[in-house]
């Protein structure tokens, strides 16, 4: 890589190649990065040939970048707004797991105690 490129920058590149699994993509005269097809865009990808052909130019975002290995990871879907089909606006906020852990012990402690006089009551006789 000749050029320093760095991390969430945004880049004009060239399609210089499909393959099943994604896009390379030229950001320059010396380097190209992959957008996996999962970067495409938002939903599902069959075919990345459905969304891209080879010599578009195509706005990118840096996700990560492989030095030893020469490698930089894209995304165009990094620069699109999310649907409002898979945003989460309208739902109530999920709890966290150790607070739904939290609740349900409680709940489950509470009953052993109630439950914990009869069982002393009972062994004694």
């Amino acid at each position: 890589m000749v050029k320093k490129y760095g991390l969430g920058d945004v880049l004009n590149g060239k399609v210089t190649g499909i393959q099943p699994y994604g896009a390379f993509v030229a950001l320059d005269e010396d380097t190209q990065g992959l957008v996996h097809i999962s970067e495409i865009t938002y939903g599902f990808v069959k075919d990345v040939s459905e969304f891209l052909t080879v010599g578009q130019e195509v706005e990118v975002k840096i996700l990560e970048i492989d030095e030893e290995a020469e490698k930089i990871s894209l995304s165009i879907r990094a620069l699109q707004e999310r649907p409002a089909t898979l945003r989460k606006k309208d739902a109530p906020p999920r709890k966290s797991l150790q607070d739904r852990v939290d609740e349900s012990d409680a709940n489950g402690f509470n009953s052993l105690k109630d439950k914990l006089q009869d069982w002393i009551e009972q062994s004694g006789q």
